[in-house]
């Protein structure tokens, strides 16, 4: 069996758009879009391009996230209420069981992979 080399190219993949989630909702009216474009064999295994445009909303994880700004910037907060601002070129990943917040400065776009077990 071949195994061949996937590559990942925008407004290729499966397009999701719409409000987050109202009850999660804590400033704003924020739109995301979600550009998926990899499911693993098990799928557990998730990769794509997510954006959202201003408001703040709260974070629970369940996964494993690793991220990479590819423009704007936005504000992590966790339950403790630690922030950091993620902006273009950063790299990050949050960790399943992370609680907090999620804010939109503007607009962002992020490259997202996503494992769960």
């Amino acid at each position: 069996m071949s195994v061949k080399l996937l590559r990942i190219q925008e407004s290729r993949g499966e397009r999701d758009a719409g409000p987050v989630a109202k009850e999660k909702v804590l400033a704003g009216a924020p739109q995301q879009l979600t550009e998926h474009f990899f499911t693993n064999a098990k799928e557990n295994f998730f990769c794509g391009v997510w954006s959202s445009d201003a408001g703040k909303w709260t974070l629970t994880y369940s996964e494993d996230e690793f991220c990479y700004i590819i423009d704007g910037e936005a504000i992590i907060t966790d339950a403790e209420g630690t922030s950091e601002k993620v902006s273009t070129g950063d790299a990050f990943c949050i960790p399943a069981g992370f609680e907090g917040t999620w804010e939109t400065i503007g607009s962002v776009k992020k490259f997202y992979a996503i494992y769960e077990e």
